[in-house]
Order: C-alpha cells, then sequence, then structure tokens
C-alpha cells in the first residue's frame, strides 16, 4: 500500500501566542491573545486586519523585536521546529539574517543616510562573517543585480538620497535575502509605493521565493495586496485571529463578520462598479468649478540652460458638485499641479479659473480671499495638525484667520462643522494625539469646511488610513458633497479609490496629460499603455493562486532555505 510522503517540517510555527506591552508602573495591556499558524517552505501567508490587530506585533515577536516594553507571556515560536521565544537578543542576533530577515515598511527610514548603499548591504555579510573584502563587495553587486537594480556598480556607490522609493525596497530586499534566510517577514513592504512600482516590488518577493523555497510572512492592511499574494490569509482583529484558511476558499466564504467587513471596504476587491456618472452635461462656463487651461509649469536647475518641466500643458475642467482625480505615479505632475490650483504656486504659463477667477492673475490679499473659495485636506492626519492646539482651536483658527466675527458665532460653527463630520463635541478639547486616524482625517476636513468653500483639494487624503476606516471617509465625503454641493479635486494614485469616488479622471505622466474623461471610459477603454498599465496593476484581480505548490516546493531550489537553517540555529545555540 502507497503512502503519501511526509509534509515538510513549517519553517515557522507559532502556536498559542501572547504578548503584553508594559507602562512604567509595570501595568501589562496584553496585545496578542492565544495567536496560532504555521507557515509550510516556499509559502506565502499573509496576516491582515486593522492598526491595533496585532499583525506588527506578532511579526516582530517572530524576529525578536518586540519594544522595549513588549513581553512575550507565554507561547511558542519555532522556527525550524526549533522554540527560540525564550531566546536573549544575543542568541537572536545569530539568526536575524541568516535564518529569518525582515522587509521593513519605511525604506526611507530603514536605510543609514550616511552610509552607501553598497556599505549597507554589506553590513550583513560581514556581521555573519561571509568571506573576506573582496568576495564581500562582489557578493553585493550580485545582491543588488538580483533585485532588479540597474548598474549595480554606480547604485553601491551612492547614497539612500539618490535613489528613488522603489529603488531603496529594492536595497531593503537585497539585504533581506543576503544570507538565504529560509523566512522572510515582509511588513507592509509596498504601502508607501506607486501602484506599479508595489507590483515590481512583490513580482520580485515572488520570484525570490520560488527560486530559494523562502516561506513569506506578509504582513498587509491591503486586502487586494494580500489576495493576489497568499497562499493563506490568518484575518487579525484586538490581537486576536477571526479565522485563516486557503486564500482563495476565505475570499469566496469568509466566516467572521469582521472578515466579511474588510472585504467589503476594500476598493481593489469591489465588483468594480463605477461611481455614478454626473447627471446631464454642463450648460456654460457658470457650471464649471475649475478649469485649468495649458497649464506649464518649470523649475530651475542649478548649472543648466534648460528648466526642468514638471508640468508640460495639462487641462481639465471639473463640473460643479462633481469629482475630478487627477492620477500618475510620484514625478507624475500631481502635486505640482494641485499647488498651482490652490494658489500655493504661480505656473509658467496657463491658466487657472476657480469659480471663475483667473488665480494666476492674483496677488496678495486678493489671492488670499480666494483661498476660502478653495481649501486644501493633506495626506496625513498626522502630521497635518497643530500637536500644539486643542480640535477646537483647530477648527476655529480659519475663522480668526478670514472672519472677524463674535465668539459666540465662531463656536456655534465649529461645533456646527464637527456634527457635519459625524464627531461628537467631546472631542473638542482634546489634543490630536488623542484621536484615532479617522477621527484626526475628520477634523482635517472640518477644519477645511468651516469657512464654506466650493471646492476642496484632497491630496491623498485616505492612503493613510486603513481599509475599513478609509471607506467611512469615503463615505462622509460623498455625503458631504451631495449635502453641500462641494466640488472636489482629488488626488489618488489608488486607482480603486478613484474608480469608487470619482466622476471624471486625467491621467499623469511625466508631467503631461496622457488620459482623460468619465472613470467609467477611461477605465473600460484607457487610450494609453501607462494608464493601461496603472489599470492593471491594481491588486486583487490576480489569477488564484495553487495553494497546493507550498507544500511541495523543487528540491533543488530549497535547498539553500531548508538545510542550512537547522545548522545554522544549532550554532547559534
Amino acid at each position: 500500500m502507497s503512502t503519501s510522503p511526509p509534509l515538510p517540517t513549517p519553517v515557522l510555527e507559532v502556536e498559542d501566542l501572547a504578548i503584553a506591552y508594559h507602562d512604567e508602573q509595570q501595568h501589562a495591556q496584553r496585545v496578542v491573545h492565544g495567536v496560532s499558524f504555521s507557515i509550510a517552505p516556499g509559502e506565502v501567508v499573509a496576516l491582515v486586519g486593522e492598526s491595533g490587530s496585532g499583525k506588527t506585533t506578532t511579526a516582530q515577536a517572530v524576529i525578536g523585536l518586540l519594544a522595549d516594553n513588549g513581553r512575550l507571556e507565554h507561547g511558542a515560536i519555532r522556527l525550524n521546529g526549533t522554540d527560540i521565544a525564550g531566546w536573549p537578543q544575543k542568541r537572536l542576533d545569530g539568526i536575524r539574517g541568516s535564518v529569518v530577515s525582515l522587509i521593513p515598511q519605511d525604506p526611507t527610514s530603514s536605510l543609514n543616510p550616511v552610509r552607501t548603499v553598497g556599505e549597507q548591504v554589506g553590513e550583513i555579510l560581514q556581521i555573519h562573517r561571509r568571506g573576506d573584502r573582496r568576495a564581500i563587495a562582489a557578493r553585493v553587486l550580485e545582491l543588488l543585480e538580483r533585485v532588479g537594480l540597474s548598474q549595480p556598480a554606480l547604485r553601491a556607490r551612492q547614497y539612500p538620497h539618490e535613489l528613488s522609493g522603489g529603488m531603496k525596497q529594492r536595497v531593503l530586499i537585497a539585504i533581506a535575502i543576503a544570507l538565504r534566510p529560509a523566512l522572510i517577514i515582509a511588513d507592509e513592504p509596498t504601502s508607501a509605493l506607486d501602484v506599479t512600482v508595489q507590483r515590481r516590488i512583490l513580482d520580485l518577493i515572488d520570484g525570490l521565493r520560488r527560486e530559494d523555497g523562502t516561506a513569506v510572512l506578509l504582513v498587509t492592511h491591503d486586502l487586494g495586496v494580500a489576495a493576489d499574494r497568499a497562499d493563506r490569509l490568518v484575518v487579525m482583529q484586538g490581537g486576536r485571529i477571526q479565522e485563516q484558511g486557503p486564500t482563495q476558499a476565505l475570499l469566496r466564504a469568509p466566516q467572521s463578520a469582521y472578515t466579511r467587513q474588510l472585504l467589503a471596504d476594500a476598493p481593489s476587491l469591489s465588483a468594480g462598479s463605477f461611481r455614478r456618472a454626473p447627471a446631464g452635461s454642463a450648460d456654460g462656463p457658470q457650471d464649471i468649478a475649475i478649469a485649468v487651461e495649458g497649464l506649464v509649469h518649470e523649475f530651475p536647475v542649478a548649472g543648466q540652460r534648460q528648466p526642468f518641466c514638471a508640468v508640460n500643458g495639462v487641462s481639465f475642467q471639473v463640473r460643479r458638485g462633481t469629482t475630478h482625480a487627477l492620477v500618475g505615479e510620484s514625478g507624475s505632475g500631481k502635486t505640482t499641479t494641485i499647488r498651482d490650483v490652490v494658489g500655493f504656486a504661480r505656473p509658467t504659463a496657463g491658466r487657472i479659473l476657480v469659480e471663475g477667477v483667473d488665480l494666476t492673475t492674483l496677488r496678495g490679499e486678493a489671492l488670499r480671499q480666494v483661498r476660502r473659495r478653495i481649501q486644501l485636506v493633506h495626506q496625513n492626519p498626522f502630521s497635518s495638525l497643530d500637536p500644539r492646539q486643542t480640535v477646537y482651536q483647530i477648527i476655529e483658527e480659519p475663522l480668526l484667520n478670514f472672519e472677524p466675527i463674535a465668539r459666540a458665532e465662531r463656536e456655534r460653527r465649529v461645533h456646527d462643522i464637527l456634527a457635519r463630520v459625524g464627531l461628537p463635541p467631546a472631542v473638542l478639547q482634546r489634543p490630536p494625539r488623542a484621536l484615532s486616524g479617522g477621527q484626526r482625517q475628520r477634523v482635517a476636513i472640518a477644519r477645511a469646511l468651516v469657512l464654506g468653500p466650493q471646492v476642496l483639494v484632497l491630496d491623498e487624503a485616505v492612503s493613510a488610513l486603513d481599509v475599513t476606516v478609509q471607506a467611512q471617509i469615503l463615505a462622509l465625503l460623498d455625503q458631504l458633497q451631495r449635502d453641500l454641493a462641494l466640488t472636489y479635486l482629488f488626488i489618488s494614485h489608488d486607482l480603486a479609490v478613484v474608480r469608487q469616488i470619482a466622476d471624471t479622471v486625467s491621467v499623469l505622466q511625466a508631467g503631461r496629460q496622457v488620459d482623460a474623461g468619465r472613470v467609467q471610459d477611461v477605465f473600460l477603454s484607457p487610450g494609453s499603455d501607462y494608464t493601461r498599465e496603472l489599470i492593471n496593476a491594481i491588486p486583487g484581480h490576480a489569477a488564484p493562486r495553487n495553494n497546493d505548490r507550498a507544500l511541495h516546493p523543487i528540491h533543488d531550489t530549497h535547498h539553500h532555505a531548508g538545510s542550512e537553517a537547522p545548522g545554522l540555529l544549532q550554532q547559534a545555540a
């Protein structure tokens, strides 16, 4: 009688893990409660959930990088069968990088700005004594080439500030794979990247996994990314696992109400429906809230006669009461365009009409007064609010700057707009740090609306928020637009969100408008290869993964991860 071959030992087994944080009085607050899951060789398992769900804390515990006040209360963390849960930091140093490695979230803050890229990639090889100086230098170039960086010898000599975000993330991946670890923890590895760069980075990680048989623990709040890339999902909320299982089965039939809510809120997993198109058509200039005509913005370049053209001949109109989206990757000209539109900068050429007034002809007080009609909501609610002010002071400040009205009237307006954005009066005396991310963004919207503008410019206004909070803010913006007849100029690199909120869209590439029109028309019949690439890069629509693949890795490619790791654990012991 034939028997099935034994399943390989999991690369990672987390069993009944409990973690608490301790305050200065040594009071413990448990944040992870009895978490258990495993990862097979060559498998990708995604930890998904909102901020505060415990997913990052769990991942930090696996690699031994909990915050100083974090304590592992009980449970096992087995790497290749060896429990490392009680290991001291010095012992863990022996396996970090060699058996388990980390790809961190923010490539800008994760690299040392005063050391070259080559020095930073080579450091892990030096720490683990993998060759002399010449061998390490050669291996650095090999790694930079392997992660897809052009001119690796040049990149090795460069400093992080000379690289793009995607290039920096590739450097972090080179560091993570340098010693061919059995397990890579990818903690939101693409959350700060444009959608096409995100796809290339995830493709790179997936290719390395296939070649080396490396297991991947993917930590993400993006259900679309998890749906595309993971063999299995582990859904966390409040430090507990709500459910886990094969990705496609879980997406088809989620068992917990929380998972169903996450899936419903994820724009990239929606059924592809578009927002209702604006009714009727514009009758004349009086129906146009924003008109941008032939916008050009050049910047002088030191030592060069020719200026850099950041925006080159961009034109679009936004009908009153509708939403127009500007989309494109970093460097496409979106930010320069909106700075011109709100009057923060003056274009080189072109006209910008807001409610019929040409901003390019205004100066001084006249320009300042027009800004009452058009207000900006910034990307990051954590940095756009003054930490020294209370919520009341933040919302009141525009009234103090623009309108000499009685204190009682200011108080009435602050309370009215606070209620309009769905916040209780109790938050008015709190500082921003006492609020959640979603509450802070509601405060930022209230501050923008308190002067009664006709136009809001929303600069990546939901990109810093978890998917459920993002859905709530988008619903709020939709309701405010209907109630107050607002016009939105919505800047985003997330086409799934654009599909959900915008009526019309302009696609920018390298300062030029390469597509424009109704969102539905542009999405279904893109007029440029660039737009087609952006749409194809929306996560959540890849072909279903073969979930059996992870249990039977190709043996010759798995040699490094499977055979070296146990020995390394023994050495570290």
